[in-house]
């Protein structure tokens, strides 16, 4: 698979917004009820959410593509934090890094974090910050192997369902 990542603009939102629902549909069918995925797409995954995020000066979103053809593949956005933890100043949360399935593997998901580590630093940000299902060892194995570590935890609504997620931290 080639693919490229490149810094998302205004006119990626409906893009970014389905990839945001395809990954989450394809990683939750199994363990969230259907009428939680939808709820939870419609709201957090919505074109509005992405083109707020991308009107926001302070959220920086990298779109990774599949060439030829430029198809959305996967995507980050890091953005101002929010947890029910202490946060200091130069704090940025990855609030999202999803990835479509077939490029598992292909080393995309570890560019998109290094590009988000990167950026983070870029933006003068000491510490990135990221909540995940207590449940996605996936995910889990992955932010550790990057470095990542548990510093507290949050609940969270997906639907009418509530989680608690464990956030982890990791200095840029």
């Amino acid at each position: 698979m080639t693919w490229r990542m490149r810094r998302a603009g205004p006119g990626d939102a409906p893009a970014l917004s389905l990839v945001a629902s395809a990954t989450f549909l394809d990683t939750y069918a199994s363990v969230l009820t259907g009428a939680d995925i939808v709820a939870h797409c419609t709201t957090k995954n919505s074109i509005a959410t992405f083109a707020a995020w991308l009107d926001d000066p302070a959220t920086i979103v990298t779109i990774a593509e599949q060439e030829p053809g430029h198809a959305p593949i996967g995507y980050t956005v890091l953005t101002a934090p929010d947890f029910p933890i202490p946060i200091g100043p130069a704090d940025i949360e990855l609030r999202r890094i999803y990835l479509l399935k077939q490029a598992h593997g292909t080393g995309l998901g570890a560019a998109l974090m290094t590009q988000a580590l990167e950026d983070a630093a870029a933006a003068r940000r000491n510490r990135v910050l990221l909540g995940v299902w207590e449940g996605n060892g996936r995910a889990r194995a992955f932010y550790e192997r990057h470095e990542f570590a548990v510093i507290g935890a949050r609940q969270f609504m997906v639907g009418t369902t509530l989680h608690e997620d464990p956030v982890y931290a990791r200095s840029v």
